[in-house]
């Protein structure tokens, strides 16, 4: 089992960049999958997360109407858009899979355990003033 994120890197303020997390070993039809960050002296947030059937989204609000995830099953692979990127956006960005409800799912994030049930590496994403 394994979750690759990538697509990190060094982007001015105002600047997009698309990450990417592909998935091996399993099926991504069945998990939801999210997207969490954590800088420098800071505990791990929840960003974004998507439903296994791709009808349900969870974004932050830090990241509302800049961000958007989306996935595409076929190719194993979830995305996550980042747009009018700020400095307080930086932060290595990780991707997971969770199993189960939505709402458990939710509730995970929400009450900052993250339970989730696979992790992948992270990616950089600076973004620079």
């Amino acid at each position: 089992v394994q979750l690759q994120a990538s697509g990190g890197g060094l982007v001015q303020a105002g600047g997009s960049l698309r990450l990417s997390c592909t998935v091996s070993g399993f099926t991504l039809d069945y998990y939801a999958i999210g997207w969490f960050r954590q800088a420098p002296g800071k505990e791990r947030e929840g960003v974004s997360c998507i439903s296994s059937s791709g009808y349900n989204t969870y974004y932050a609000d830090s990241v509302k109407g800049r961000f958007t995830i989306s996935r595409d099953n076929a190719e194993n692979t979830v995305y996550l858009q980042m747009n009018s990127l700020k400095p307080e956006d930086t932060a290595v960005y990780y991707c997971a899979a969770r199993t189960g409800s939505w709402a458990n799912t939710i509730a995970t994030i929400l009450s900052r355990v993250y339970a989730m049930n696979y992790w992948g590496k992270g990616t950089l994403v600076t973004v620079s003033s």
